[in-house]
C-alpha cells in the first residue's frame, strides 16, 4: 500500500491513529505543534499512557512508516485529531480545527482526502470546506468528512479497528470516497450518513452517558442523606430486565463527555434542557466531594486538635490511564490544596511534577490520615476499611 497520510495533531486521538495506520501500510506523516512530542514519537517512544500503543509506535518508526514533525507535507489523505475544548459561559472553540485547516491547505491537492476527527459542534465540516474554499481550492474535487473518534481510553488501539463508525460527508462523492479509506482497515461496520448528521451523533452519544451518569450521581447524594448504601442499590436495581443504572463517581471528565454536551447546549438551548442539567448535576458532584472531605478534616481536627494529612488517590478522569483533561479528581485535588488543607496527590500513572507533584502510594497510606479514593486505579483496588483499620477511608471512587 503506497497511500500517505498526514494526521495534524498527536494526541490521544491522533498518536494511535497515525500508530495503526502506519502499521496497516500506510505512510504516515504526524503532525503536533510541540517539539518535545514529535522527539519523543521519531525516537520510538510515546508520550501518553495507553495499552500497546508503544509498540505500534515502535514498529511505525522502525518500518520508516510513521514519522513526526512540527509541520505538514503532502499526502493523499489528511486527518484532522486536534482538540475542541469550549470558551467562556461553555462556548464551543473550533480554533483548533481551523488553524489545522489552514495548515494543510498548501498541501491539497486533487482527489485528497481530509477528514475530520475530532469531536466538534454541528456545521464545523461544512467550515473546513468554506475555508479551503477560501484558499482557491475547487471542494468539488476533493473529499471532506467528519469521522467522530469512538473509542474508550484504556482500549483505543482494539477498539480503533473493531468499533463500528460513522463517515458523513459534505457530499454524497466524499462519503463514499472516506468510507472506503476507513473500511480499509475497520473491522466493524461503516456506516454513512451527511456531515451535520455524524457531528451530532457524536455529540448525542456522549451527552447519553452524561444524563445517564449523572442520574446515578444523583442518587448517590441521595442515598447518602438516606442513609442507603447506593452502590447495594444500584445493584439491586440492575437485577430488573430493563434497568442498567451506571456507577457514580466524583464527577465526569474526559476531553468527550465532559465537554460535548455542551456544544448542543450552546447551540440549541431552549431544548437542551435535561442535556444542560445533567452536566451541572456532574459538576456539582464534584463540589459534593469536595464539601464531604472538608467535613471530614473539621471532624478530625475537633476530636485530634491537629491537621489531617490528606493522600488523594488518582487525578486521571478515569481508571488505569494518564489523561488528566476535565478530570474532576484533579480539580478535587487542587480545589482542597488551594484552600489550605495538608493535601497529597498519589497518581501512579504520571511522572510527579507533570502537572503536580505526587507521591508515591505507599508513602502515601503510611504518612496521611485521611485516605481519599477517587478514581479506581488497579493500585487501589485492595484498600479498604479493613486493611487500614487506623485510617479514614472516603471512597468516591468504587
Amino acid at each position: 500500500m503506497n497511500q500517505s497520510v498526514c494526521v495534524i495533531g498527536l494526541g490521544y486521538i491522533g498518536l494511535p491513529t497515525a500508530a495503526l495506520l502506519s502499521n496497516k501500510g500506510f505512510y504516515v506523516h504526524g503532525v503536533d505543534v510541540v517539539p518535545e512530542i514529535v522527539d519523543i514519537i521519531n525516537s520510538g517512544e510515546i508520550h501518553i499512557i495507553e495499552p500497546e500503543l508503544d509498540q505500534y509506535v515502535k514498529n511505525g518508526v522502525s518500518s520508516k512508516k510513521l514519522i513526526a514533525s512540527t509541520y505538514p507535507t503532502h499526502a493523499d489523505i489528511f486527518i484532522i485529531a486536534v482538540p475542541t475544548p469550549f470558551r467562556a459561559e461553555y462556548k464551543p472553540n473550533i480554533d483548533y480545527v481551523i488553524s489545522a485547516t489552514k495548515s494543510i491547505a498548501p498541501f491539497i491537492k486533487e482527489g485528497n482526502l481530509i477528514i475530520l476527527e475530532s469531536t466538534s459542534p454541528v456545521g464545523t465540516t461544512d467550515k473546513i470546506a468554506q475555508e479551503l474554499t477560501n484558499f482557491g481550492i475547487d471542494i468539488d474535487k476533493i473529499n471532506i468528512a467528519h469521522c467522530p473518534e469512538r473509542v474508550l481510553p484504556g482500549q483505543v488501539m482494539r477498539e480503533l479497528i473493531e468499533n463500528d463508525r460513522i463517515v458523513g460527508g459534505i457530499n454524497q462523492k466524499s462519503t463514499n470516497a472516506v468510507k472506503i479509506f476507513y473500511e480499509s482497515f475497520v473491522k466493524g461496520s461503516v456506516l454513512t450518513t451527511d456531515a451535520k448528521t455524524a457531528e451530532m451523533c457524536k455529540l448525542v452519544e456522549n451527552s447519553y452517558r452524561d444524563v445517564n451518569i449523572a442520574f446515578a450521581n444523583e442518587l448517590s447524594m441521595i442515598c447518602e442523606e438516606a442513609e442507603i448504601n447506593v452502590r447495594e442499590l444500584i445493584e439491586l436495581a440492575n437485577k430488573h430486565p430493563r434497568v442498567n443504572i451506571l456507577q457514580p463517581g466524583c464527577g465526569v471528565g474526559g476531553h468527550c463527555i465532559a465537554v460535548d454536551p455542551w456544544f448542543i447546549v450552546s447551540d440549541f438551548p431552549k431544548y437542551s434542557n435535561i442535556i444542560k442539567q445533567a452536566r451541572l448535576t456532574n459538576v456539582y458532584k464534584t463540589e459534593w466531594v469536595i464539601e464531604k472531605i472538608k467535613n471530614e478534616v473539621i471532624t478530625f481536627k475537633s476530636k485530634f486538635n491537629s491537621n489531617p494529612k490528606i493522600a488523594c488517590l488518582g487525578l486521571a478522569f478515569k481508571p488505569n490511564i494518564d489523561d488528566l483533561r476535565e478530570a474532576p479528581a484533579l480539580d478535587i485535588y487542587k480545589k482542597l490544596k488551594k484552600n489550605g488543607l495538608d493535601v497529597y496527590a498519589i497518581e501512579p500513572n504520571i511522572e510527579s511534577g507533570k502537572p503536580v507533584e505526587t507521591i508515591t502510594l505507599t508513602e502515601g497510606l503510611e504518612n496521611c490520615d485521611i485516605i481519599v479514593i477517587l478514581v479506581s486505579h488497579k493500585e487501589f483496588l485492595n484498600i479498604s476499611k479493613h486493611s487500614l483499620p487506623s485510617k479514614l477511608i472516603l471512597n468516591f471512587a468504587f
